[in-house]
């Protein structure tokens, strides 16, 4: 697929083809995420750097589960 840079106001900007916008689920006012790869950048909808840190919450909350629900009680 093909995006084509452009001038919005003072600033630059990525027009997507409605493909790229149905595939990544996203709709005006959404934010994206750049993410650098051995390729070149990647667009996703998801935060990477939230993702990581879910992930080591899910492991502390594994880890602490005992400790966790006695403090809920």
């Amino acid at each position: 697929m093909r995006a084509t840079v452009t001038k919005i106001g003072n600033s630059i900007g990525i027009i997507l083809p409605e493909e790229a916008v149905a595939r990544l689920k996203v709709t005006k006012g959404d934010n994206v995420f750049l993410t650098e790869t051995a390729e070149g950048y990647s667009i996703t909808p998801y935060d990477p750097e939230l993702a990581e840190q879910m992930e080591a919450a899910r492991r502390g909350m594994s880890r602490y589960r005992n400790a966790l629900r006695e403090l809920a009680k």
